[in-house]
This record gives structure tokens, C-alpha cells and sequence, in this order.
């Protein structure tokens, strides 16, 4: 995504980036609502007040380029007429962007159902929350609007269970921990997310420790707010990178299959039933491989 630092208070998103950019305001307004604009990192309204120092986020799409359904084959651990619970694979990214038009788990979901959300316009049908491409685990889907905002409620409100588990560079002394440091974008380099104050949002990542090796060690983590690559961050940060993170890694990839990062557990009330549900899914091969490594 591009970015524009606000230099200047304006009554309207809109009235403003159409001023800094060769869009037009109903064009922006699209963009909004198909979310290829943002503001401080989060959605936003045309008629959303902005300040300055506030942050606009924003990704042009080719109009003409539409989202078609692709026979992609997906891992799908639960669905019913609200909800679709998904194992993402690894390298798959989740939505349509620049670069990324095809191939995505939008286009697969979208040939799997003919129904998803629409809240999300027309790039990101159903996506109630995303993980990064090379991040495997389990994602919620919405098939319609109102379990779209009943899901997302409880991810603003915390009330969803979401846990990983990470094999990190260097060994972890305590059992247990939490990493309670605020994130921002990266001063040096914008597509990048570092723990800082300015125009950054809390984030808060609990781990406890599951074994211990060598040189590294397998954590569970526990995540209390999802910012934008908050647990490769946050162990950066700590001294304790992902291993075989490309970006936050700091040290030599063992391997290119992607990090060692896996969404394990996912848990929820359903829309219509209002009862909990919680999944489980096992670490992939490409994971499994590199820890047996450690374990060898």
C-alpha cells in the first residue's frame, strides 16, 4: 500500500485524499468500502474527520481487473450456511492486491461458495481477519453480512481465542510471558512494522514455552489485540525472531518453505447458534520438517 502522512486538520477523508491523489471522490469512496483505503491502519469512512499526523493507507485496484472464482483446492475444517473455518496452506496470500490479483484464498472461497459477506466490498468477500501469506493456520470466514459483524465484534472485543504456535531463534529462560509493546510502521521502510510510539496502536502477544532446543525454542502464543505482523514483530523485538522469517528474522533462512509461524487454534461464538465453537490443526510439513531439524 501507499502512504500520506495528514499535514493539514480536514473535515472529510475523502475531500482530502482526493486532493493529494489522481482520484476522483466517488472513486475513493469505492476504494473505502472495498477496503483499499485505511486510516491508521484501520477502516474508515469518506466522511471520517482526519487530523494531522494521521496516517492514510491505500491501494489502487484496477477497476477493470475483476476477482474471479479459481478451483483452488482448500482445507476446510468446518462450514455451514454462516460460517467457514479454513487451514490457509502456506505462500497462499488472503485477499486480492497490487501484484497479487489471482491465485489468492479470496479467489478460492469464491468458486467454494456463492456466498460470502460483502462488507468488505469486492476485493475481500468474507474476510473477517487475515494471516501473512507465509503464515499457515486457521482463518474465519463470513457468508453473510451479519455473521461478518458478529465475528468481527468479537475480535474488537477480544472475546475470540487465537493461538499460534512459533519456532523462534534462541532459547526462551521463562515459561511464560507477555509482550506488551505498542507497533507503528517502520520509519526506514514503509511496507515494514516495527514497536514504536508514533501513530502506532497497542499490541499485546502472551506466550508460554512448549520445548526448548539447542538454539531455539517452540512457543504457544496467545494473541490479545491483531495488529499487522504483531507476533513476528513482537519476537523480534524480544531478541527472539520467527525462524525462516524473511523480514524480521535476522538471521540466514534455513530454507524457503516459509516461516515458522502457524495459526493453531481458532475460537469463536457462532452467529446464529451463539454457541462457542474452538478448532484445532496440526503443524504443517514445512513447519514439521524444519522443527524435526531441531529435534534430530
Amino acid at each position: 500500500m501507499e502512504e500520506i502522512i495528514v499535514d493539514e486538520d480536514s473535515k472529510r477523508l475523502d475531500s482530502y485524499l482526493a486532493s493529494k491523489i489522481d482520484v476522483s471522490r466517488s472513486k475513493i469512496t469505492k476504494m473505502i468500502k472495498d477496503g483499499n483505503i485505511l486510516l491508521n491502519d484501520s477502516k474508515c469512512k469518506a466522511s471520517d474527520s482526519i487530523i494531522v499526523g494521521d496516517r492514510i493507507s491505500y491501494e489502487i485496484m484496477d477497476e477493470e481487473c475483476l476477482v474471479e472464482p479459481e478451483n483452488i483446492p482448500l482445507d476446510i475444517v468446518y462450514e455451514d450456511d454462516d460460517v467457514i473455518v479454513v487451514n490457509k496452506q502456506n505462500g497462499m496470500v488472503v485477499h486480492p492486491a497490487v501484484g497479487n490479483k489471482t491465485g489468492t484464498l479470496v479467489n478460492a472461497l469464491m468458486y467454494h461458495s456463492k456466498n460470502l459477506s460483502s462488507i468488505n466490498g469486492d476485493f475481500r468477500p468474507g474476510i473477517v481477519h487475515r494471516i501473512d501469506a507465509y503464515t499457515t493456520g486457521l482463518l474465519m470466514v463470513a457468508k453473510n453480512d451479519y455473521a461478518h459483524e458478529f465475528l468481527q465484534k468479537q475480535l474488537q472485543d477480544k472475546t475470540t481465542t487465537r493461538k499460534y504456535v512459533a519456532l523462534v531463534w534462541g532459547v526462551i529462560p521463562n515459561d511464560t510471558g507477555v509482550i506488551d509493546a505498542p507497533i507503528m510502521r517502520d520509519k526506514s521502510d514503509r511496507k515494514k512494522m516495527a514497536v514504536g510510539s508514533t501513530n502506532s496502536k497497542d499490541a499485546i502477544t502472551h506466550f508460554k514455552v512448549l520445548e526448548r532446543f539447542k538454539d531455539a525454542t517452540l512457543i504457544e502464543l496467545k494473541l490479545e489485540t491483531g495488529r499487522t505482523h504483531q507476533i513476528r514483530v513482537h519476537l523480534s523485538y524480544i531478541g527472539y525472531p520467527v525462524v525462516n522469517d524473511p523480514v524480521y528474522g535476522r538471521r540466514k533462512l534455513i530454507d524457503d518453505t516459509g516461516q515458522c509461524l502457524h495459526a493453531k487454534t481458532l475460537g469463536f461464538i457462532h452467529p446464529t447458534t451463539k454457541k462457542y465453537m474452538e478448532f484445532d490443526s496440526e503443524l504443517p510439513e514445512c513447519f514439521t520438517n524444519i522443527l524435526n531439524r531441531f529435534r534430530g
